[in-house]
C-alpha cells in the first residue's frame, strides 16, 4: 500500500473526498449499484447525503471509479482481505542436502531419508555433490551418485533441474511429485 503526501497531509494511496480532483467520475453506489458517469460535485453531494465516503477506487479507469462507502470499515474490509491472502500463501524453502564422491552406502541412506522428509513437507530440495583436491579430475564419474539418489527418491519427487556441473559442485534439484 502506498501513502502520499498530499497538501501537507499524509493520506493513503486512495483519494477520498476533496483529493479526488477529477472532473468526471463512475460511481459505485452503498448497495454496490451503478449509478453512472456524473461531476465530481453531484457524485460528492450524493455521498455527502449518505453521510458516507466517496472513494477512488480505480484511479487509471477511464473515467475514474468511485465508490461511496464508510472509508474506515472499507480500509478495515481492505486490511482483513489482504490478511486472509497472506495466511494462505505457502512459502517453499530449498532445502540443501551436500554428499561427497565416496560416501557409504548407509550415509546415503540417511541422506535419503532427511530428503524425503523435506520433500514430504512441500520444501524443495537441492543435492549437492562436493568435490576437492584430486576428485576434481573424475567429476563424471560420480554423477551416477547423483542419478541413484533421485532414482531412490522417484516415488515421490520429480527432477526439476538435471545435475549440473558449478565450479567445484555438481548439483541436482528435486521438487514435490504433484498428483
Amino acid at each position: 500500500m502506498s501513502i502520499y503526501l498530499w497538501e501537507g497531509k499524509i493520506i493513503s494511496d486512495l483519494f477520498i473526498n476533496d483529493q479526488i480532483r477529477d472532473k468526471e467520475v463512475r460511481v459505485i453506489g452503498a448497495e454496490n449499484e451503478q449509478l453512472g458517469v456524473m461531476p465530481i460535485k453531484d457524485a460528492m453531494k450524493l455521498a455527502e447525503d449518505a453521510n458516507l465516503d466517496l472513494v477512488k477506487i480505480a484511479p487509471t479507469a477511464l473515467p475514474p471509479v468511485c465508490r461511496i462507502v464508510d472509508y474506515g470499515k472499507f480500509k478495515y474490509e481492505q486490511g482483513r482481505k489482504e490478511k486472509e491472502a497472506r495466511k494462505k500463501q505457502k512459502t517453499v524453502e530449498i532445502k540443501e542436502i551436500r554428499l561427497s564422491p565416496n560416501i557409504g552406502s548407509h550415509d546415503l541412506e540417511t541422506k535419503l531419508s532427511s530428503a524425503r522428509k523435506f520433500l514430504s513437507k512441500g520444501d524443495r530440495v537441492k543435492i549437492t555433490l562436493r568435490f576437492r583436491g584430486r576428485e576434481m579430475a573424475h567429476m563424471m564419474k560420480h554423477k551416477p551418485i547423483l542419478d541413484k539418489f533421485a532414482e531412490a527418491l522417484a516415488d515421490i519427487s520429480n527432477i526439476e533441474k538435471a545435475p549440473k556441473v558449478e565450479g567445484r559442485t555438481m548439483t541436482l534439484y528435486l521438487c514435490e511429485k504433484k498428483n
